[in-house]
């Protein structure tokens, strides 16, 4: 492992993170909202930071980046990207100890939306934009970022890319991977203006559209209300939010090829099908379910109904109900919600829906060798055969996801908390998806869980972020051997 050029590029990656940290500066500066030197602090500290690093190791370039080496400065990255953006957080009026500065900002970069903040409406302007910035930033990805525009990161950057895009075989969609992120961004861009000004035409001010704006793209669900959604009691931005949700748990190099003229790539797409017919069979569900017992109008069952699918099965988290007073049928369904997840290529977190088509087919192909057991059986997705080494890690992705997801309930139930929370809290955070059931449900927040427990659930929002094997291969001594 060559620590040096490594220690360059997390040098620059905490850099950058502080000169963005002028964004919401500049806000707290026109909100006067006394905000502003707790920002500059926090911006100074990190830019001091980031450029001692790069100053001490400087003339240590990587002109290659091997895998290892990949998931070592995105596993540091992120970690230092979390600690350094709490920062703000921690040097505000309000008194927040580290560690919860610390939740809110993993909680915001990894855009799982879990929130340490009792009144999120009493919080000046300034570090509610930030709160909001953090989660666009890691929705599509800080590394991501780094290699779509510094060039210092122009050779190597697929095993950072691979290392961090949220999908079991990362779209390439430009021989060069700087090339393909760059694409990605832009996509991101666009469908961040586009919602901005459909919440601007829905009567909502400017400042909160764009903050809304920022935690829906990237399904992440930090809102400027305690409430969320629910705030605004509109069926108009309920519709909005529920298109923007569903339309970011989609591959994002679907809506590119949709740019280029394929109008009928999203249909052609199996996991694209699958995922919407998921998104519209639980909605259906649910709303039933909720039909007479708790709304008496089925047009306004269908709408909390898919709201909350919607928000839960793309990992966003926002909330328009309070779906714990709802029948079991429906709590289970949403349950299930956080464990499914969007589309792989999206923002979205938890497993996604191609892992989950991989491992029913692998299953189906299982009972067939029962009964065939000299055919030779292939897996295909949209005709074409997935090789077993692809099967192999999706299989083992599978094993880590519930593995880690039994042993941080039962090492968070050993510091006094329930099981419905224990359970519900690590599967919400694993899943990068925010609200849970218990003393975490919709209507409550993670304040109260106990340090150490809050320390878990910031492990288990970094690993579900990095889809796992970023994060637990540098645990393997293995990893460490020349």
């Amino acid at each position: 492992m060559r620590w040096r050029p490594l220690f360059n590029i997390v040098g620059l990656l905490v850099f950058f993170l502080g000169l963005g940290m002028v964004l919401p500066l500049a806000v707290a500066l026109y909100y006067r909202d006394g905000s502003s030197a707790a920002i500059l602090n926090a911006m100074v500290a990190t830019t001091a930071t980031g450029l001692g690093i790069h100053i001490c190791v400087r003339g240590h370039r990587m002109e290659s980046i091997s895998q290892r080496e990949g998931m070592a400065i995105v596993t540091i990255g992120w970690t230092l990207v979390g600690i350094f953006g709490a920062l703000p957080f921690f040097f505000g009026q309000g008194g927040y100890r580290f560690t919860d500065a610390l939740f809110e900002s993993v909680s915001g970069f990894t855009t799982t939306g879990a929130s340490i903040f009792t009144d999120v409406e009493v919080l000046p302007r300034g570090l509610l934009f930030w709160r909001s910035f953090i989660q666009w930033l890691g929705g599509m990805g800080i590394i991501v970022l780094s290699v779509a525009i510094l060039p210092f990161l122009g050779v190597g950057g697929m095993q950072l890319y691979k290392a961090e895009v949220p999908s079991p075989v990362p779209d390439k969609l430009r021989p060069r991977i700087r090339d393909t992120a760059r694409i990605m961004w832009k996509v991101y861009a666009l469908f961040t203006a586009v919602q901005v000004l459909f919440l601007l035409m829905a009567g909502m001010g400017l400042f909160e559209a764009v903050c809304h704006t920022f935690t829906t793209m990237p399904t992440g669900g930090f809102s400027t209300r305690n409430a969320s959604v629910a705030a605004y009691g509109s069926p108009y931005m309920d519709f909005i939010f529920i298109f923007f949700m569903v339309l970011a748990g989609m591959n994002f190099s679907l809506h590119y090829q949709f740019m280029r003229g394929q109008t009928l790539v999203f249909w052609r797409d199996p996991e694209c099908r699958f995922y919407l017919g998921i998104v519209a069979l639980l909605s259906l569900a649910v709303s039933w379910n909720l039909w007479g017992d708790v709304y008496a109008q089925f047009a306004q069952a269908l709408r909390y109904g898919t709201f909350q699918v919607a928000s839960l099965i793309t990992t966003t988290g926002y909330v328009t109900a309070d779906y714990e007073q709802w029948p079991a049928m429906s709590q289970l369904i949403l349950l299930l919600c956080m464990f499914i997840g969007a589309s792989a290529g999206s923002t979205g977190g938890a497993i996604k829906c191609l892992r989950l088509m991989l491992c029913i087919k692998y299953c189906y192909r299982e009972l067939f060798t029962l009964v065939h057991p000299h055919a030779v059986t292939h897996i295909k997705i949209a005709g074409k055969t997935v090789p077993e080494e692809v099967i192999r890690s999706v299989m083992g992705f599978l094993a880590l996801y519930m593995g880690i997801f039994v042993l941080a309930s039962v090492l968070l139930s050993a510091f006094g908390t329930d099981f419905v929370t224990s359970f519900s809290a690590v599967a919400t955070t694993l899943g990068n998806v925010g609200p849970g059931f218990g003393t975490v449900g919709p209507v409550e927040n993670f304040a109260h869980l106990p340090g150490m427990g809050k320390w878990i659930l910031i492990w288990c929002m970094l690993v579900g972020r990095l889809e796992i094997f970023t994060v637990i291969i540098l645990l393997v001594p293995e990893f460490w051997r020349k």
